[in-house]
């Protein structure tokens, strides 16, 4: 027990000794109140889409409160790793020799070797996400924090993939673990047939479709009132059941004839399905784009809720040579300094893997405090 819990002295203390204890006593209470805060400050709530992109700029994972890392976990490995398309990569000095990160090792190393345009060195993903602070084998700490710059010893990277039970396919296999949909031991023994399989891809199509037409004619979602006994479910529910009508395949599948845990209709279903259509919209641009050089379009504008954002858009010429400009997306900012919208899209290029030293030409329009930026 004296290893817990000091004896108690039956004399009593002097004043002197009070008076050095009691500093003392407040610096561990203010260490204590700090620690709690800042393992509080974590638990507002993450902005999943401002997690920064280069992995010189993130925090930690153990520095998130624990019940918001595997969100996290998810959403960076959704992203995928982080790999610039620079043409060139910047040359250091090793040993009197100029040496740059090899852009092939991308392709070799797709599924974790990271890049980082602002500290100039590789990262790996899987160990950044599930790094254990208790082990150091093959180079864990310099390709989850510190970063991996010796560009002329090319079997580190080999040396830190190891073999099958390394730190590195150990954290691997935790992501892949934490991806895989079907987790729980009930789910391991359900097994859909065919035919379930196929009348879920149909309700799913069908689905998607409609929202592509809403998507494409810029038309609302839902209904003031969406229940049976409204005459106006809203856009989305009233063009489905009118395909519905005009498709026999379909209309035996969706809607009130489907199972009522596989109708493809909830709200939440919508948002993803719009979610999906969003990223295969700039995945494409990003191809057309592909890795050359173009012009940042940037317009401020507010919402409904007077919620400050900025519209992104790309100028840049097609392969056929024409100028077409693209937008891709919209931030949501804090506030409309200049350092703020700066960085607000510096991170938003980053995660498309857009270099900064490929803009062409900026135009930021309405917006007066980014002005020389």
């Amino acid at each position: 027990m004296k290893r817990f819990f000091s004896p108690i002295s039956s004399k009593l203390p002097q004043s002197s000794s009070s008076a050095q204890n009691a500093p003392q006593v407040e610096e561990n209470l203010n260490q204590l109140d700090e620690t709690h805060h800042s393992a509080k400050r974590f638990k507002q709530g993450v902005d999943f889409d401002s997690l920064p992109a280069d992995p010189k700029k993130r925090i930690p994972i153990r520095d998130y409160h624990p019940d918001e890392r595997d969100e996290i976990r998810r959403a960076y490995i959704q992203r995928g790793p982080h790999q610039p398309r620079i043409r060139e990569f910047p040359q250091s000095d090793l040993f009197g020799l100029k040496r740059r990160f090899n852009r092939k090792w991308f392709k070799k190393y797709h599924d974790w070797l990271e890049y980082s345009v602002t500290e100039d060195a590789a990262y790996c993903l899987c160990c950044y996400l599930f790094q254990d602070e208790s082990i150091h084998q093959g180079g864990g700490e310099t390709f989850s924090s510190i970063g991996f710059r010796s560009w002329h010893k090319k079997k580190r990277l080999d040396t830190h993939i190891g073999k099958s039970n390394s730190v590195h396919n150990q954290a691997k296999k935790k992501c892949e673990d934490l991806m895989r949909q079907e987790q729980s031991i009930q789910a391991a023994f359900v097994k859909l047939s065919n035919q379930t399989k196929l009348e879920h891809k149909i309700r799913l199509k069908a689905s998607i479709e409609v929202a592509r037409l809403l998507l494409n004619q810029g038309l609302a979602f839902r209904g003031h009132r969406e229940d049976e006994s409204s005459l106006n479910k809203g856009n989305f529910l009233e063009i489905l059941s009118w395909y519905a009508k005009r498709c026999d395949k379909i209309d035996e599948l969706v809607l009130k004839k489907a199972p009522k845990n596989d109708q493809m209709t909830s709200h939440k279903i919508q948002k993803d399905i719009v979610t999906a259509c969003k990223l295969e919209t700039i995945k494409a641009i990003m191809e057309d784009l592909n890795g050359d050089y173009f012009s940042l379009l940037v317009d401020e504008s507010c919402d409904i809720s007077r919620k400050e954002q900025m519209a992104i858009v790309l100028r840049y010429v097609d392969r056929k040579g024409s100028v077409v400009e693209r937008f891709i997306g919209i931030i949501h900012v804090h506030d409309t300094s200049a350092l703020c919208l700066k960085e607000a899209i510096v991170n938003y290029l980053a995660q498309h893997s857009l270099s900064l030293s490929f803009i062409r030409g900026n135009a930021m329009m309405e917006l007066a405090t980014c002005k020389g930026v």
